[in-house]
């Protein structure tokens, strides 16, 4: 009995602290599991996990075959999100493995996935199942015989100068990307199926993936800006995924590196690398692009409380709150292109949200001259934002019998048409009954 008080007051102890850590109106207080081959990395890419930890983020390194090594335990996860710079291993040790972390995207985690020209089958076999389609040679690299970083050897053109990003401020920030990012490392395709992966960098039109040691044979399979160098992936549970064919692009010499592209006067003293990816982990693990939408509600004009049904033709107003994270607390979220529907089997109303710039959208418009159940449906999909998906349903009836006018002006040619049929009646019987 005293044991069992004893957990009593340990649970009663804990349970506010687990509701803050878990608390989902803070998106960002997580902790993140790191694979690696190799312990060296922590040093030799400790500028990449700085920039993390300065930002809030708990990291646990872990070698990736680690025998020991869990992702959850009876349902509950250990890690909101993963970072695999792991790219040659051959099989996740302890209970790790393609399944695991399929399930942990499917919770709604976040993942990294770093690949290099030396990526295992497993890595590779990874990211196919997120659209992401690396080189089948596992010789190949981009090549890129223009867009080469310029350095003090000529080398073999592998190391890039890349600087075809996506035009989009949620995913890379509001601050313009001045100097080339340095790649070295395998290209990739993006599966035409999946629709929810794009590219963030891309690689110049005349590039292409071959074996750098060899003379071409045939034609590469991948060429031009249909090379992906960065890929990402949000998927329709708003868990978000990075996967990008060059390692070294995080390491510390990539980020302090000076770079000039190959045609270029212009010589920079830093490559962009630390902006690039510093903004991509703060899209990636949610601290920019998080929306939220709370307060859902509707009534009729004029009033406040909702009502449990609409009378066909009622003017109803529908109003929402949307909110997006900004890395430290919850701001009103501004746009012009918020949409609501009102819905049954087929949109029957489709309004745009007005905004007060303050969070709050709102709309007013008459109900359909039609009784059924329908449905308030927002469905808000934004390059960079995590989704919205809201929906409140409603029934609509028609009027009741004691609500229609007593005479209706448009139907008199009908009120004349049954008198004046009752009238000819009764002249015809009177004269079909009193006539010899």
């Amino acid at each position: 009995m005293g044991k069992f008080l004893l957990f009593c007051v340990h649970i009663i102890l804990i349970y506010p602290i687990l509701c803050v850590s878990f608390s989902p109106d803070n998106p960002t207080d997580r902790r993140i599991l790191v694979l690696v081959d190799d312990f060296a990395l922590k040093s030799s890419h400790s500028l990449y996990f700085k920039s993390l930890q300065s930002r809030g983020f708990e990291l646990d390194f872990k070698l990736a075959d680690d025998p020991k090594i869990s992702l959850q335990r009876y349902g509950q996860y250990f890690y909101d999100g993963l970072i695999l710079f792991c790219p040659t291993i051959e099989r996740f040790g302890g209970s790790i493995d393609l399944a695991a972390i399929f399930d942990f995207v499917d919770t709604g985690h976040d993942l990294i996935i770093a690949a290099d020209a030396n990526a295992s089958d497993l890595i590779r076999e990874l990211a196919t199942e997120f659209g992401v389609d690396f080189d089948e040679d596992p010789a190949a690299m981009v090549i890129d015989h223009t867009g080469y970083a310029v350095s003090d050897t000529e080398g073999d053109h592998t190391l890039i100068a890349g600087d075809d990003f996506i035009k989009s401020e949620a995913i890379l920030g509001s601050e313009k990307i001045e100097a080339p990012v340095l790649f070295q490392g395998i290209g990739h395709s993006l599966n035409p199926v999946n629709s929810l992966a794009l590219k963030v960098l891309s690689a110049s039109p005349s590039a292409y993936s071959a074996n750098p040691n060899s003379k071409l044979s045939n034609p590469p399979s991948l060429i031009g800006s249909n090379i992906a160098l960065v890929s990402v992936v949000q998927a329709r549970n708003n868990a978000r995924t990075v996967v990008t064919g060059s390692l070294s692009m995080f390491s510390n010499r990539f980020f302090q590196s000076g770079v000039q592209k190959a045609g270029s006067s212009t010589k920079h003293e830093k490559s962009s690398n630390e902006q690039f990816l510093t903004e991509l982990s703060k899209w990636v693990f949610h601290e920019r692009g998080h929306l939220k939408a709370v307060n859902v509600r509707h009534h009729k004009v004029g009033e406040v409380n909702e009502p449990s049904m609409y009378r066909i033709n009622d003017d109803l107003e529908y109003l929402v709150e949307i909110h997006e994270w900004s890395g430290k607390s919850w701001e009103p979220y501004v746009a012009d292109d918020v949409q609501v529907q009102f819905y049954m089997m087929s949109p029957y109303v489709l309004k745009t949200l007005s905004t007060d710039k303050k969070g709050l959208y709102s709309t007013t418009f008459k109900v359909p001259d039609v009784y059924g159940v329908f449905q308030f449906k927002v469905e808000y999909q934004r390059l960079g934002y995590t989704s919205l998906s809201l929906s409140k349903q409603i029934p609509v009836r028609p009027y009741r019998h004691d609500e229609y006018e007593r005479f209706i002006p448009a139907a008199y040619p009908y009120y004349g048409a049954a008198f004046s049929m009752m009238a000819g009646f009764f002249i015809l019987t009177v004269v079909h009954l009193y006539n010899k």
